[in-house]
């Protein structure tokens, strides 16, 4: 379990914060291929199993606090309307997702074990 100032994670189920899961997700899929920021938030959602999508209001400050970062560069498909933006990870960036996935695996991990459990105990059910 996390300690985080002497003390116990009291955050629950979950030990990572929305906007570190979305920006470790963000990185994850421009490591596969480009894409816009729209097309990003609907792809979490599709992998989520339309369960739970991030706002564009989360999505686009994250794609340009990690474009200033070095982690992602973007470019416009229509320079002159300025209407879609593309983003693709850079080599930096893919250096900083390396070392987020380390990070954050334990968290996901621990989440993962936490629902589990309430899951089998409280509703008797197996995953």
């Amino acid at each position: 379990m996390t300690i985080y100032k002497g003390e116990r994670q009291r955050q629950f189920p979950t030990k990572i914060s929305t906007t570190s899961f979305v920006k470790l997700y963000i990185l994850h899929l421009l490591n596969e291929k480009s894409y816009y920021g729209n097309k990003i938030k609907d792809e979490i959602k599709s992998r989520l199993s339309n369960r739970w999508e991030p706002s564009p209001g989360m999505i686009y400050p994250l794609l340009r606090e990690l474009e200033s970062e070095g982690y992602i560069e973007g470019w416009w498909d229509e320079p002159e309307k300025r209407s879609i933006r593309r983003y693709r990870i850079t080599d930096e960036g893919i250096k900083h997702y390396k070392i987020l996935l380390l990070q954050n695996k334990t968290s996901f991990e621990d989440s993962l074990l936490i629902v589990k459990n309430v899951l089998k105990d409280i509703y008797g059910e197996k995953i």
